[in-house]
């Protein structure tokens, strides 16, 4: 097929629900990997049915799929989710700030938490240190006893508010794409929305307002790191420009931002302000213009504070505030105000915002028919998170010149390289291809692929360079089209060798430990090198095998066969970590684990359970230069089942498929599976490589219902920059996918029933009031390209857990698996239909063919 009429022609996946008849005489049995006699644990369709069912929506297909996203999932109780304003892609994140520890991405559901201001810069779901929320803005009704000016309580602990609390206990916030608002309890309503590098706030005081304030914080960002502030301000425009260093919340570094600040009336004049100067710590000083005449120092607070006139005494008070940042400079900062948002149009600027993600989130449609609202709700709020990050900050990077694409806040690769950019792949090709031209410039630069990246500093590794499974994701996918989309092969290969051939100054930072590793096939605990931490050893072990593997991939297709062979052969390095002697105490069935080894070859011991919720020491295998275990964020448990490129080695190594469903079931029934740790996000569909999907479906199934659904709680730990999102909408999907190869393992897509407690308040919902459009203008994808879109209905009168595909056609065609589909069955723009069943044991297929493939039966040659 053609480049013009195939270059992202989506599939539509069609699942065939099974007539009555078929149904009572089908297999009914089911056999739920994650329930014994044993064990309450409580299984998914009693979970479901203790909610209430939700309405079902009556439409077909979704046409305005930006107003389905719930931004509040995952807001509280660790999920660090961003509900503010934002583009996709964008460099700012707009938003709420508030003084809760969980502040990670500003805001907290909690309405108990007070808000400190209303930032332009956050990052989504991250842990480490609260990363940005830079330049802060407020307002004031009044201050101090008399209204006076030098009374404001302008410190971030003076000036904090709750908000409106509604009747239902929820704050007085409202969120959609492009926008979020909040009734403060002041009576002040504050209003957000942006474009790529600006934000526009509008804040409506009440009428009889005398006052009206508003204070500019250059100081205060997450971690209140500031030093060497500088600010000024214009006390007749009222111009503020200011900047300062902070620091890297994930990383030794410290970064330099810039802002500029502006205001303007909501349908009046603002004219000159009838006060104006800095502010220092709750003390504010009039007419002074330089902060840094007035204050140099280290962790102070300090910023300006204007007061106006208001609209009349009558009336309401809205005023604009209009910030633009940069990382180059505060003349670059204002020119991306002044070109981003020259008027000041606020619904104008909400309204292409809106229509930027209605067109993006409606590249993949959901067919609504007999399904709940909340699953769809569910499926496009996970959706949109995967687009908050990594930012574009193209034209702001400090640290060289380029005329390429330049992406940041990728926090971190080791989170995302498993199902973000495979689902990127899917729908959103032309950005994916401007991450992976970034990548490429900064390896350019720094010599290696960036791994862990926020507000231009390299941040600490995770896990090996994860970088590497990501730009061979793109290889794989898209190596067809690689001139339309401005891509360099040798550009690409060449930065995969800097990161599997080149040792770098501190690995911590960037790169691998690669000499001992191309030495010995693993990563000795007793050997300490000057270039980074003797930590991770077995992690680090496996993440570079499997980017080894993505090498691999890459180079047969570029015709190395030699190198093909090369990086193929690495890529079964995992086998030199595998200790085939250790078991589970208590369990003597489960035999063989992932341990460390010493230099001399001999292995070490690590506890199976350790950094498991099992583990008799309670320990973590968080980031950490003196955790010397070998394992990072999961057990030895988990990392035994995680070889993605090769689990048909891992079934021989565990004895077979009888007792490798048993390990899968253990993992389970004992708690070791943990869904918010990313090594755990393959193992329930890894029954697939036993020959029994079935059980992956009742598996993937329970880990929704149970871990998953549309409150503010409805995260089970961090979002991780989209990792989660990506996660859960593959699972709704019915799909999981295999990075850096063309395949995606199939299931069958969610049907009806999800839990779901919506936070968006009704009283938010009844203001908005402008109307919906249709999606907008396609994204712009190269001459002689079409952009698709990939229709994915989820039809079925089956039960829940037991929905599993006993045959799959392609186009008509009868296809080999039921448990993977291939890439080209995308590329071609096929429909797949899936006919279900309620057969617990139904098999991959007939032939050796239909299992998914592993590195060492050939499936990838």
């Amino acid at each position: 097929m053609g480049l013009t009429n195939y270059f992202v022609a989506f599939v539509a996946i069609a699942c065939l629900a099974f007539s009555a008849d078929a149904a009572r005489t089908t297999t009914t049995t089911v056999e739920n990997p994650t329930t014994t006699a044993s064990n309450t644990h409580t299984t998914a369709a009693t979970f479901i049915s203790s909610f209430p069912p939700a309405p079902t929506q009556t439409a077909s297909s979704v046409s305005d799929p930006a107003s389905l996203v719930n931004l509040f999932i995952g807001t509280t109780n660790g999920g660090h989710s961003f509900p503010g304003a934002t583009l996709p892609h964008g460099m700012v994140k707009a938003g709420m700030d508030t003084d809760s520890p969980g502040n990670h991405a500003g805001y907290d559901a909690n309405p108990t938490f007070n808000v400190t201001g209303f930032s332009q810069l956050h990052d989504d779901g991250t842990g480490g240190s609260v990363p940005l929320s830079l330049f802060k803005v407020f307002p004031f009704a009044f201050c101090g006893t008399n209204d006076i000016f030098e009374q404001c309580p302008t410190s971030l602990d003076g000036r904090k508010v709750l908000r409106n609390v509604l009747a239902d206990g929820s704050p007085d916030d409202f969120a959609e794409p492009g926008y979020f608002s909040s009734n403060l309890s002041t009576g002040i309503r504050a209003e957000l929305t942006v474009t790529r590098r600006t934000a526009l706030h509008r804040y409506t005081f009440p009428a009889g307002t005398v006052n009206p304030r508003i204070l500019v914080d250059i100081t205060n960002e997450g971690q209140q790191s500031s030093t060497d502030p500088e600010m000024t301000l214009n006390d007749t425009t009222a111009r503020v420009t200011g900047t300062s260093h902070f620091s890297a919340s994930f990383g030794p570094g410290r970064y330099r931002a810039f802002t500029c600040v502006d205001f303007q009336g909501d349908g009046f004049a603002l004219g000159t302000p009838t006060q104006s100067g800095a502010w220092l710590g709750n003390s504010g000083i009039q007419q002074t213009t330089n902060l840094q005449q007035l204050y140099f120092g280290f962790r102070e607070q300090l910023g300006a504070l204007f007061t106006f006139k208001p609209k009349s005494e009558q009336d309401s008070t809205s005023i604009f505030v209009r910030v633009g940042v940069s990382f180059i400079s505060e003349a670059q900062a204002c020119a991306n105000a002044e070109s981003e948002i020259p008027t000041f149009d606020f619904d104008g600027t909400r309204q292409t915002a809106f229509n930027q993600w209605n067109e993006l989130l409606g590249r993949i449609q959901v067919n609504t028919t007999g399904v709940q609202s909340n699953v769809t709700q569910l499926f496009y709020s996970s959706l949109y998170r995967t687009h908050i990050s990594p930012a574009d900050y193209t034209g702001e990077n400090p640290r060289w010149n380029s005329t390429e694409p330049y992406y940041d806040s990728f926090y971190c690769n080791w989170d995302t390289y498993r199902t973000l950019y495979s689902l990127m792949a899917l729908h959103d090709p032309v950005d994916f291809s401007r991450i992976v031209r970034g990548m490429l410039n900064i390896q350019q630069h720094e010599g290696w692929l960036p791994e862990c990246r926020g507000a231009t500093d390299m941040h600490f590794i995770q896990g090996g360079s994860d970088g590497d499974p990501i730009v061979s994701e793109f290889f794989v996918k898209y190596h067809e089209h690689l001139d339309a989309l401005n891509v360099s092969a040798n550009a690409l290969y060449e930065a995969l060798l800097a990161d599997a051939e080149v040792q770098p100054p501190n690995w911590d930072l960037q790169g691998r430990q690669v000499n001992i590793w191309k030495q010995l096939g693993y990563i000795p605990s007793d050997v300490w090198e000057p270039s980074g931490t003797n930590t991770k050893q077995v992690s680090r072990a496996l993440e570079y095998a499997f980017g080894d593997f993505g090498i691999s991939q890459v180079a047969k297709i570029m015709g190395l066969a030699s190198d093909g062979a090369k990086y193929a052969k690495r890529a079964q390095n995992f086998i030199n970590n595998w200790n085939p002697n250790v078991t589970v105490p208590g369990r003597t069935d489960i035999k063989g684990m992932m341990q460390p080894r010493f230099l001399n070859g001999t292995f070490n011991f690590t506890d199976p359970r350790h950094c498991s919720v099992n583990d008799p020491l309670q320990s973590t295998c968080f980031l950490n230069a003196v955790n010397t275990d070998g394992f990072y964020e999961s057990s030895p448990i988990v990392y035994s089942q995680y070889v993605p490129q090769d689990t048909a080695k891992l079934i021989e190594l565990q004895g077979g498929d009888a007792k490798f469903i048993s390990r899968l079931n253990f993992i389970f029934e004992d708690h070791y599976f943990d869904s918010t740790d990313e090594p755990s996000q393959q193992i329930p569909f890894m029954y697939h490589y036993a020959n029994r999907p079935g059980l992956s479906t009742q598996a993937s199934r329970q880990t929704i219902a149970q871990f998953f659904n549309t409150s503010v709680n409805g995260l089970p730990g961090n979002d991780d920059s989209g990792a989660m999102g990506s996660y859960v909408a593959f699972y709704l999907a019915g799909l999981y996918p295999l990075p850096a190869t063309r395949q995606f393992l199939l299931s069958s897509p969610l049907p009806t029933s999800h839990p779901s407690h919506s936070p968006t308040p009704s009283s938010a919902t009844r203001r908005r009031s402008r109307p919906r459009t249709s999606p907008g203008t396609p994204a712009t994808a190269p001459a002689g390209m079409s952009l698709s879109r990939y229709v994915c209905p989820a039809r079925s009168v089956a039960p829940l857990l037991t929905r599993v595909s006993q045959s799959v056609t392609i186009d008509g065609q009868p296809w080999k698996s039921n448990c993977f589909i291939d890439w080209q069955a995308f590329q071609a723009g096929s429909t797949i239909e899936l006919e279900l069943t309620t057969d617990i044991t139904v098999s991959c297929g007939s032939t050796p063919d239909a299992l998914p493939p592993s590195l060492s039966t050939g499936g990838y040659d």
